[in-house]
């Protein structure tokens, strides 16, 4: 490739850039359009996303947890700051104390999040500080509902190990 084709490609490339992630407008001009007509005053039906969360909880089970794990201890130390055994009993003591760290069906039939899950998106952003939108490629995880499990998560092990751990 050439100099003047490399520079046309460099310039066309940028250009769909801009038009696809950079250019908002029209969903402003909607937005915009949908106050003027009212039809904001309709009830929003809420966007569903299938982000797979019974594959992210079987592919989270076979990585750290299973009889034979892709992961191993020390490497489960490093990715979660904690032993597993440690884990595990945070894990069980909320959901024997909440019952959002339960495993439970949803209205649509398909199961819930699994206890693994939500504890694993709220470590991992207390872990590494990383923000609740990140756990959801690994976890399968949104982030309103891992910011939810961090809550949950915070005022569970407060209530169950405060105690413990209070000088």
């Amino acid at each position: 490739m050439d100099s003047d084709n490399s520079d046309n490609y460099d310039q066309e490339f940028w250009e769909l850039v801009e038009e696809e992630f950079m250019d908002d407008s029209d969903e402003e001009e909607q937005l915009q359009n949908e106050r003027r007509s009212g039809s904001s005053s309709r009830p929003k039906r809420r966007t569903t996303v299938d982000r797979g969360r019974e594959e992210g909880h079987n592919r989270l089970f076979n990585d750290y947890f299973s009889e034979n794990p892709v992961y191993t201890d020390v490497q489960f130390r490093r990715k979660f700051r904690m032993h597993r055994h440690v884990f595990l009993r945070i894990v069980d003591a909320l959901g024997n104390h909440d019952e959002y760290f339960q495993m439970r069906v949803d209205a649509t039939g398909k199961m819930g999040l699994s206890p693994l899950q939500k504890c694993t998106s709220a470590i991992r952003m207390l872990a590494y500080g990383s923000p609740a939108d990140l756990v959801d490629e690994y976890v399968r995880i949104g982030e309103s509902t891992s910011i939810e499990c961090l809550e949950r998560f915070v005022r569970g092990v407060n209530v169950v190990f405060g105690a413990e751990f209070k000088q």
